[in-house]
């Protein structure tokens, strides 16, 4: 699959939200929104993880889906799930580092 690629199939979903379900939120967007260095870490997180939650805080909820779209699209990511103010984010890494990616630690 490319990275560029927007659709995951059902049971690649279905593995990464099973996986995500123990994760924490790595990155919190707060009431300044999204800003420069929420995106350096997201992606940071991303080349780390793979697979990451974020917190997005306040708003109203189309104002959160709206920050929620354009970070995904920033940091090329593919929304796996979004589960209230919660949103899980997935971008396969070339080269993983065994001991941070989620996606080798957790299957």
């Amino acid at each position: 699959m490319s990275q560029t690629q927007n659709v995951l199939d059902a049971a690649t979903r279905r593995k990464l939200r099973r996986i995500a379900h123990h994760l924490h939120p790595v990155v919190s967007i707060g009431e300044n929104g999204l800003t420069d260095g929420v995106v350096a870490e997201t992606e940071r997180a991303l080349h780390d993880h793979e697979l990451i939650k974020i917190r997005v805080h306040g708003g109203e909820r189309d104002a959160r889906h709206v920050v929620i779209e354009e970070l995904i699209q920033r940091v090329h990511a593919i929304e796996v799930q979004r589960i209230g103010k919660v949103v899980v984010i997935y971008k396969k890494n070339l080269k993983p580092n065994e001991k941070l990616s989620n996606l080798k630690r957790f299957t």
